[in-house]
């Protein structure tokens, strides 16, 4: 496993598990032993994302401050955001690095990034966002069911 991937999943282990604040990746605690059973339990749950299952479908993402927008991630490696409600669109790209969807969003001045990794039981995954290289926020985001025509 690559070192940023270890470490963002690290760093998303402490806040789902121990339901702990965020955590900056500088700044993570090492794993004691006591938590290395914890760990695997919890890696138990993740899955690498398949390209493609990626872009056939829109995603909702919604942060721990409430902010919701709708995506739609195109095979070309670019992507569409929308605020749910009055469809306040950006725009962004996207990659499949090691089975984790690597986001990047440019709203004015501002940059958001984040990780994606795959849940294995439910289409509902996790990533945390940085906005500016700084840390931001806990994302969920939902893969939809496409409709069959």
């Amino acid at each position: 496993m690559f070192e940023k991937k270890t470490l963002q999943l690290l760093q998303l282990f402490y806040r789902e598990t121990e339901r702990v604040r965020l955590l900056d990746i500088d700044h993570l605690p090492p794993l004691g032993i006591e938590h290395q059973s914890v760990m695997n339990q919890w890696l138990e749950t993740k899955r690498n994302f398949q390209r493609d299952e990626i872009y056939q479908q829109y995603w909702i993402k919604t942060c721990s401050a409430g902010y919701i927008t709708e995506l739609r991630l195109h095979a070309d490696g670019t992507l569409d955001e929308f605020t749910l409600f009055n469809r306040l669109h950006t725009q962004g790209h996207w990659q499949l690095v090691d089975g984790v969807i690597e986001i990047e969003i440019i709203k004015g001045d501002n940059c958001y990034r984040c990780a994606v990794y795959a849940n294995r039981y439910v289409n509902i995954h996790s990533a945390i966002e940085y906005k500016n290289d700084q840390l931001h926020s806990y994302l969920k985001l939902a893969q939809t069911r496409p409709i069959q025509r």
